[in-house]
């Protein structure tokens, strides 16, 4: 049947894309769209040409006809008058009549250019008043005044003859531009109702079309897609066997087969990734176990160690002090070693057990006013700030969510670093700045003291790394490496500026609140749950 598609078109149909049928459905709808825009503009240049020829010619035309017959009525009562009784004064509608006339005549003849019948019309009136004026109306007004013309009783039969006669082609023409004007008018009320049923059908084939489209895109693509959007909302809730449908338009259908690939690799993928979760959920909780061990044995050790070492220290002390000088030179060095080897020993595991408490024991966030730390910091710091003559400046510091305690600890080693490791001719100038980047605080350290070469950048955070001996700069290699551990434990990174030559310059960031603990995040994870920022 016509209008069927036959096996092979809908085939071909079938692989047409979203982008072809959009391509087509456009062409063909600007197509009929200009079909009917070249009939509408003809339409109305062919209601505007007649309403033009209406009101500029017909009508004027017409009008123009009534004048000049008025001016020929004004002619032939003059001159009636002025034959009858010799009046002079009848000679004035007479004179009058003729210059309208022939303003009236020329007007005519201009506004029926080009219409052979009404000038024809026109030139047989214009023979008519000429043979009426020629036998009636010159003779007559050239007869002298002050009596009644002869000549007007003798021609009165030929002149009521000659006038009647121009009064029947006045009345001929008149018919003519009558029967102009009313085709005119009746051509011009045609042409507006063919105008108005050519816009109606032009609006209603407009209405067609958008339904058409609109059905045709809520059929073709929104509902390919919603129906593909409900099978990826589908998938997503967890039923990962939902097969993706495939409808619509050719690209539409390999989007759908390409994601429904991408769902069967996926549930490949889950099932690898369940496997391998479970083996890494264990590894985690043998890992945190582990570390939960190591952290207990090194405070347990360290803080075991306590003991022994407060009573080897106390022994040798106490050896030093009363045996000192009573036995020889090697003898008291001998001492003197083992005093500083315990002193040293017992300020190192005090320094571990610090190191080990980092996000351990000390975990209280909250408000923290950073100013009052620093002041506290300053405040423990005191007695080397005053030795070394250190001057000490800082930016406004913020208030964020921290625990206390480590951020004592972060500024009483930055600034003991840096009132330690200063040049031995010059007093420490220390200046602290603080500004907002984004999310995070950037906080800077700067020091005119010995500095760090650019190769040891990295090294100075490691524990127990140092680049002087302990007999130039004393200490136990863990305050940065501390620093690290709280800056980072607080959500932020630390490093020492290579760029600055003049001394040293570390720089940190700190969040305005510190991230969650690794536990909780864990927990959260198994749990399904988003972790808390």
């Amino acid at each position: 049947m016509t209008g069927m598609l036959t096996p092979s078109g809908a085939r071909r149909s079938s692989a047409w894309t979203t982008r072809r049928w959009l391509r087509v459905g456009v062409a063909a709808s600007l197509t009929v769209l200009a079909l009917l825009g070249v009939t509408g503009a003809w339409v109305l240049g062919r209601t505007a040409s007649i309403s033009e020829e209406l009101v500029d010619v017909r009508v004027p035309a017409l009008t123009t006809s009534f004048r000049l017959e008025s001016a020929l009525l004004n002619q032939e009562t003059g001159i009636r008058g002025y034959g009858l009784t010799g009046t002079p004064e009848f000679l004035q509608p007479y004179q009058q009549g003729l210059t309208d006339q022939d303003v009236y005549a020329v007007e005519l003849a201009r506004l029926l250019d080009g219409d052979g019948r009404a000038l024809a019309d026109l030139k047989a009136l214009q023979d008519a008043v000429s043979t009426w004026q020629e036998r009636i109306a010159r003779p007559i007004a050239a007869s002298p005044s002050g009596a009644p013309s002869p000549l007007a009783t003798a021609r009165a039969a030929e002149a009521k003859t000659s006038f009647d006669a121009l009064r029947q082609a006045m009345a001929g023409q008149q018919e003519q531009l009558l029967a102009e004007r009313d085709r005119t008018r009746a051509d011009l009320a045609a042409t507006m109702r063919l105008r108005n049923w050519l816009f109606a059908t032009i609006a209603a084939v407009v209405a067609l079309m958008a339904v058409l489209v609109f059905e045709g895109l809520r059929r073709g693509i929104n509902r390919p897609l919603e129906q593909l959007g409900a099978d990826a909302r589908t998938v997503a809730g967890g039923d990962f066997d939902h097969p993706i449908s495939s409808a619509g338009p050719a690209d539409l259908r390999r989007l759908s087969g390409e994601i429904d690939f991408m769902r069967r690799q996926l549930v490949r993928e889950l099932a690898f990734s369940e496997e391998a979760r479970r083996r890494l959920d264990t590894q985690t909780a043998d890992l945190q176990r582990s570390n939960a061990e190591l952290e207990q044995f090194a405070y347990v050790a360290s803080h075991d160690l306590q003991e022994p070492l407060r009573k080897v220290s106390s022994f040798t002390q106490l050896l030093q002090r009363r045996y000192g000088g009573q036995l020889d030179a090697k003898a008291d060095q001998y001492i003197a070693i083992a005093v500083d080897g315990a002193n040293r020993m017992q300020t190192l595991i005090n320094d571990l057990l610090d190191f080990s408490r980092v996000g351990r024991v000390h975990h209280n966030p909250e408000k923290v006013d950073l100013e009052a730390v620093m002041e506290r910091a300053l405040s423990a710091l005191s007695l080397g700030v005053e030795e070394s003559g250190a001057s000490i400046t800082h930016d406004p510091l913020p208030s964020l969510v921290a625990d206390p305690t480590q951020m004592g600890m972060l500024w009483q080693n930055l600034i003991g670093n840096a009132v330690k490791f200063r040049r031995p001719d010059l007093a420490p100038e220390i200046r602290v700045g603080a500004v907002r980047e984004g999310e995070l605080w950037r906080f800077t350290v700067t020091d005119n003291g010995i500095g760090i070469e650019p190769e040891y950048a990295d090294k100075v955070f490691v524990i127990f790394q140092r680049l002087h001996t302990k007999d130039v700069y004393p200490g136990s290699g863990i305050g940065l490496a501390m620093c690290k551990k709280i800056v980072e434990f607080h959500g932020g990174t630390i490093a020492v500026d290579p760029e600055y030559r003049d001394g040293t310059r570390i720089t940190f960031t700190l969040a305005p609140e510190p991230p969650p603990a690794p536990s909780a995040i864990a927990e959260a994870t198994r749990a399904g749950v988003e972790p808390a920022p």
